[in-house]
């Protein structure tokens, strides 16, 4: 295949902005801005947890101390119940085993008091820790938002960016022939790389000298003849830096 010199050279056009393009896709496919929102949404999912978590064991607990205040309660009311009958007996013997049931009773009022009281601490202390798992919980919810905020702008950048290369390679390849950037899409579909500029003696898209025989083909071949680079199976471009 024969084309224009100035047409392969501007092949090194097109491959800058493949390679761009490439850059682009890596960049969307591994963006920082999104890396950083995921770690955010997984530790809000685990704090989410946490909150489950805490909020099952302080229900535990206040369920604990309504039972214990029902305790106190049914107690407080047999002591009053047990006074009033007391007051009322007129049998010293029914008088003397309603004191001794009150003062089992008081005795029992006081632990369950005591009781009540230590529940009503942990219940306080979970109470607490909801508190400050549910703030958490709400400073991830915007700490969330502006990353996914900073996702959009990096993804809309970059998508402004592939429109504009996009717009760029299609008018470059416009205007270059046909048949020259046919073959230039079929080797940078097979090998990765259109293009490859000698600079030197060297072909850049692999880094890899040239032999010397293959130096004395490229020297005798016609300016423009379409050369082919035997180790990265791009296409090869000539220019003043080549060496030759």
């Amino acid at each position: 295949m024969k084309a224009d010199p100035g047409a392969q050279q501007r092949l090194l056009e097109l491959q800058e902005h493949d390679r761009r393009l490439g850059q682009l896709a890596r960049l969307e496919a591994d963006l920082p801005e999104r890396a950083a929102r995921d770690a955010l949404v997984a530790e809000r999912g685990t704090v989410r947890g946490d909150l489950a978590a805490t909020s099952g064991v302080l229900e535990d607990a206040r369920a604990e101390l309504r039972r214990t205040e029902d305790d106190v309660a049914l107690v407080e009311a047999r002591v009053a119940r047990d006074t009033e009958r007391m007051m009322a007996s007129t049998s010293a013997k029914d008088a003397s085993a309603l004191d001794h049931e009150i003062d089992s009773l008081r005795k029992r009022q006081h632990d369950l008091e005591e009781i009540e009281l230590a529940v009503m601490e942990r219940v306080e202390e979970h109470e607490t820790a909801v508190a400050a798992i549910e703030g958490r919980l709400v400073d991830l919810d915007a700490e969330v938002a502006a990353a996914e905020a900073l996702v959009a702008a990096a993804l809309a950048r970059i998508a402004e960016e592939r429109s504009q290369l996009g717009a760029a390679r299609a008018a470059l390849a416009g205007e270059l022939p046909a048949d020259l950037v046919e073959l230039y899409e079929r080797q940078r579909a097979r090998y990765g790389v259109g293009a490859s500029l000698l600079r030197r003696g060297v072909s850049e898209a692999s880094g890899v000298a040239l032999l010397a025989d293959e130096l004395a083909r490229v020297r005798a071949a016609a300016p423009d003849d379409v050369l082919i680079c035997s180790s990265s199976e791009a296409i090869l471009v000539r220019t003043p830096e080549s060496g030759l």
